[in-house]
């Protein structure tokens, strides 16, 4: 018997100690209705309400409410029948919070701290649960992240967003699952041209020809040294190649066939499904780790790009979740992808000398596509300690929290914000897409239900909409295989046809019982990498600084491995780009420190020169060494911050009038054009004699603000390879 005493803010609450446990970690245990962490817990009295006796760190600003207690109308919505009043309440508190979210103007609020549209966090909520619980919000939200030009709008980030942030193309993804659940061909007609525009403009901008993957920022992970090593500058994180951004333009290209296949274009079909498979198969040739069993985080560097070995949940589970990863690579990434006692970092390892935000850190509506991807690949106890990780918070804090603290699951990061779309989404999905296996096919509404032994039972789910039909949904058992699948009393396969779906229809899914073969998860504590050793040349001998506790560096050069030593000098007299590896005793790797160059090269002052979009700059260059060079430029932006708005400087660079490649100059500061940077570099191949250089603005250098775009170029640099 559960007593409750509630004094101000306090609550006392004393659980049944015996209730079954459900998931149990070394960091908090669900047994019933009530959720334990150390000293505190939080329980659910009846299925509106949940009470907490959780305390946040002293003097945190982001306060914690005790307790929550259903305010909204939410009988409109799909309402759940559950033996556990404690999922229950959690997920009609995610009903309760978007019922928050939705704006007077019918756009959907990315999170209470958070005002306004936000092109990443609106899709990937509708893709998680808002297209079919708000689709006319989705469909509106989506519409307000056009731009004049018809393109898909990359939201103000770092060194002044597209291109060094480059997930935009999830957009895509999300207005193709709203026609999933609609069947709107007008809407389907409204976001062909919009899709294939910013795609194709996306395709000359930053694709790499030679790795077949995208350049630019991991998918919403966009502050800089929160998932960088310190050095890397905006021009160098445009020139990262990541997983989750290739990942999401893979998918994304994919939708573009779909849509063109049904509105007739035949060949922009064609193209998009090539495209597709192209970024899939670069993503497994350059990216998936054998000794790891997941895909590397991306790729980095300047002229020599090299891997980031760490584990990164959203790409991982994206990879998964649309087919980019292979049956057998998909269960080992669930096996393999490091778990803390709190959940799956958003990556792993963290980074030392950064404090919780993306790094150290779990957000909710990431461990909820882990879980998602958990079911897919078959893997019961992923999927148990995914939707324990979301469970926990949310019933702890009371809300659907934004972010929390892997070192000790608080609410105590860098931003946090109660009410957060993409986090209640998640936690909807958690029911709906794994214990109901609701999945929205273009042409009908397919089931998967995928139950835990630990949640065997009877749950129902009554009044989902779905085109011309409300349905009720009830699954009892628990497995990955149905038994039984009935509509309306009559058995058929679990696929309901769009041409079907009318009027109250009833679902009864009966379950086979099966035991699922066990996978298992990784589990790992909370670790911290090695720090990033600074490094400087003396001459042609590359020296660092030492690093506490280290067990060794790696010593690399044009990015392969040439060196392991205990010293911190080494001899760089053979010309080539060097960086050093921090690597603990037990073979933790950090990041690499700063390229350093000993190769020749040509370096070209020219007077200032301030490079609008209207003007054109063209350079003769002699060259005496014929060879592969790579050109950049030393710049200044003062347009904007480092951290925010869209003013980068974008330019097409051409040798001998053939294009060869796009040079990004990324904002340094708010009026700071003295401060000068150098932008990416183009890989050219340049033959023994004169040659013309030529900066030049085309269609595809358009940045997201339109009117600003612009910098002041300084020097043109040429490296020898």
């Amino acid at each position: 018997m559960k007593k409750i005493m509630i004094a101000g803010a306090f609550c006392l609450l004393t659980p049944v100690l015996s209730a079954e446990t459900i998931v149990e970690t070394s960091a908090y245990r669900w047994h019933g209705d009530t959720i334990t962490q150390g000293v505190f817990m939080a329980t659910a009295p009846s299925a509106t309400e949940i009470v907490s006796t959780y305390s946040a760190q002293p003097g945190y600003y982001m306060g914690v409410d005790r307790q929550w207690k259903l305010k909204n109308d939410i009988s409109s919505y799909p309402r759940l029948t559950t033996p556990n009043r404690l999922h229950e309440a959690i997920y009609n508190m995610g009903l309760d919070e978007m019922v928050n979210a939705v704006e007077p103007d019918t756009t959907l609020r990315t999170g209470k701290e958070w005002s306004g549209v936000w092109t990443r966090d609106v899709s990937y909520s509708i893709l998680l649960s808002m297209a079919y619980m708000q689709p006319e919000a989705s469909k509106i939200s989506l519409m307000k992240k056009v731009d004049p030009l018809g393109r898909i709008i990359q939201d103000t980030g770092s060194g002044g967003a597209w291109p060094v942030s480059t997930d935009r193309e999830i957009w895509c993804v999300a207005a193709w699952e709203v026609y999933k659940v609609t069947g709107d061909r007008k809407w389907l007609e409204y976001i062909y041209p919009i899709v294939k525009r910013s795609l194709e403009t996306d395709r000359k901008a930053f694709y790499d020809t030679e790795t077949g993957l995208i350049k630019g920022e991991t998918s919403f992970i966009d502050w800089r040294e929160q998932s960088h090593p310190r050095w890397m500058q905006c021009a160098d994180i445009y020139n990262t190649e990541t997983l989750s951004t290739s990942v999401v333009h893979a998918q994304a290209w994919k939708v573009l066939g779909e849509i063109a296949t049904i509105l007739g274009h035949k060949d922009v079909a064609k193209d998009a499904f090539a495209q597709s498979e192209k970024i899939a198969a670069a993503i497994n040739e350059h990216l998936w780790r054998e000794d790891k069993g997941y895909y590397a985080m991306y790729l980095y560097g300047r002229d020599n790009l090299i891997t980031n070995p760490r584990a990164e949940t959203l790409g991982e589970s994206l990879a998964v979740m649309w087919d980019i990863a292979p049956v057998q690579r998909a269960e080992e990434i669930t096996r393999s992808n490091p778990t803390t006692p709190f959940g799956t970092a958003v990556f792993y390892p963290s980074i030392a000398d950064m404090p919780a935000y993306h790094n150290k850190s779990l957000w909710p509506w990431v461990g909820s596509w882990w879980g998602l991807a958990n079911a897919k690949a078959g893997n019961e106890v992923g999927v148990m300690q995914s939707i324990g990780s979301v469970f926990r918070p949310a019933a702890l804090f009371c809300t659907n929290k934004e972010n929390f603290n892997l070192e000790n699951g608080d609410i105590a990061t860098e931003l946090n914000s109660s009410n957060m779309l993409w986090c209640l989404s998640g936690n909807i999905a958690l029911t709906h897409k794994i214990l109901f296996g609701i999945d929205f096919e273009k042409d009908g509404l397919a089931f998967h239900p995928f139950v835990p032994e630990a949640l065997a039972g009877t749950r129902s789910l009554e009044g989902l909409k779905y085109r011309n039909a409300k349905i009720d949904i009830t699954v009892s058992g628990y497995g990955n295989r149905i038994k039984s699948f009935k509509v309306n009393g009559k058995e058929q396969a679990p696929f309901i046809p769009a041409d079907k779906a009318k009027g109250n229809m009833k679902v009864d899914i009966v379950m086979a019982d099966n035991s699922i073969p066990r996978i298992g998860v990784a589990e790992v504590p909370q670790l911290n990498a090695p720090l990033t050793p600074d490094t400087w040349l003396e001459g042609t001998v590359l020296t660092w600084n030492p690093i506490e506790y280290i067990g060794s560096y790696i010593v690399l050069k044009d990015g392969k491995e040439i060196a392991r030593t205990k010293a911190t000098t080494f001899d760089a007299s053979i010309p080539g780009e060097y960086q050093v590896i921090g690597v603990s005793a037990d073979g933790i790797e950090g990041f690499a420190s700063e390229p350093r160059s000993t190769r020749p090269q040509i370096l070209v002052d020219i007077p200032a020169k301030d490079n609008d979009k209207y003007s054109v700059l063209s350079l003769p260059v002699k060259i005496d060494n014929p060879g592969d060079y790579y050109i950049s430029v030393k710049y200044a932006n003062g347009n904007g911050p480092v951290n925010t708005e869209n003013k980068c400087a974008i330019r097409t660079l051409l040798v001998d009038k053939d294009r060869a490649g796009m040079l990004v100059m990324p904002q340094r500061g708010r009026d700071n054009w003295e401060d000068l940077g150098w932008s990416n570099s183009v890989k050219v191949p340049l033959t023994a004699g004169d040659h013309i250089l030529t900066i030049d603005f085309r269609p595809e250098n358009e940045n997201m603000n339109i009117t600003t775009n612009h910098a002041i170029i300084h020097a043109v640099r040429l490296t020898k390879e």
